[in-house]
């Protein structure tokens, strides 16, 4: 066939454009969306999980914290309280430390638990006595108020809540109260089996601070026995506040005595 044939002028012509189709598609930008997706090359977009910064877990929960008050002596053995507080209000109250062995076993186990429940209750050491056991309570008081004091001192303790149980914050420093005023009081002469007794009281306001007795039965084996229930006799009338106290054993007719005398100073007092 002769070069210059019509066929092969065409054949040639048709080749030409379908190399130039191919070489065009060859260089086709390699950044085209539709190609880029195809061959993978997309970055794949973060989850919503993914571009959420964390927020720290939980909310964060009102601290508790717990104060433990003093040792106080007292004459069966010491008694030491510890609290648990939530935002400064007493939650729960236990006993590290009160009075065992013989009778004290059964005393403990019958007042403490009365006077845990009474300082959640009252969220402050104004609780009564559990009767029976004077000292044990007498001591638990003392302890639960060193508590509270420091528990205060550390930044709001009980005894400063409001209806809400939230602690008020004061808007000013309050006016110191004045002092309260000391007086002595001597009770009636109460006339026992074995001699007279009477109860002399140093108050300051309401509050008994010193007790003692001004006569007590004396002579022979009285002495003794004086000497033995007259130091207890004072001391529960202070961790008492009243004359709801026990008798010494051994000593009924004085501590009778005592207690009359005690009662008719308080009546004085006007306690």
């Amino acid at each position: 066939m002769k070069k210059s044939h019509p066929i092969r002028r065409t054949m040639l012509a048709a080749a030409a454009t379908v190399s130039g189709i191919v070489l065009l598609l060859s260089l086709k930008p390699a950044g085209d969306p539709a190609a880029a997706s195809a061959q993978g090359g997309a970055a794949p977009q973060q989850t919503a999980a993914g571009q959420e910064s964390p927020q720290g877990g939980s909310a964060q929960q009102t601290g508790t914290r717990t104060v433990t008050g003093d040792v106080v002596k007292t004459e069966y053995g010491p008694v030491q309280v510890r609290l648990s507080l939530s935002d400064g209000r007493i939650v729960k109250a236990d006993a590290v430390q009160a009075p065992q062995g013989g009778t004290s076993d059964q005393k403990t186990a019958l007042a403490v638990p009365r006077l845990n429940k009474a300082a959640v209750a009252a969220q402050s050491a104004d609780i009564d006595a559990v009767s029976g056991a004077t000292y044990t309570s007498g001591g638990y008081k003392k302890s639960l108020q060193s508590a509270l004091d420091k528990a205060k001192a550390t930044g709001g303790g009980s005894g400063s809540t409001g209806a809400s149980g939230t602690s008020a914050s004061p808007k000013a420093p309050a006016a110191k109260a004045p002092a309260a005023q000391t007086r002595v009081i001597t009770g009636d002469v109460a006339r026992t089996e074995y001699g007279p007794v009477q109860v002399r009281l140093v108050l300051a306001g309401t509050k008994i601070t010193k007790a003692e007795t001004v006569q007590a039965p004396s002579g022979g084996r009285s002495t003794q026995v004086t000497a033995d229930a007259v130091p207890k006799l004072n001391q529960e009338a202070v961790a008492a506040g009243s004359a709801d106290i026990d008798a010494v054993s051994g000593a009924t007719y004085t501590s009778g005595g005592y207690k009359k005398s005690l009662q008719s100073a308080l009546d004085k007092a006007g306690g």
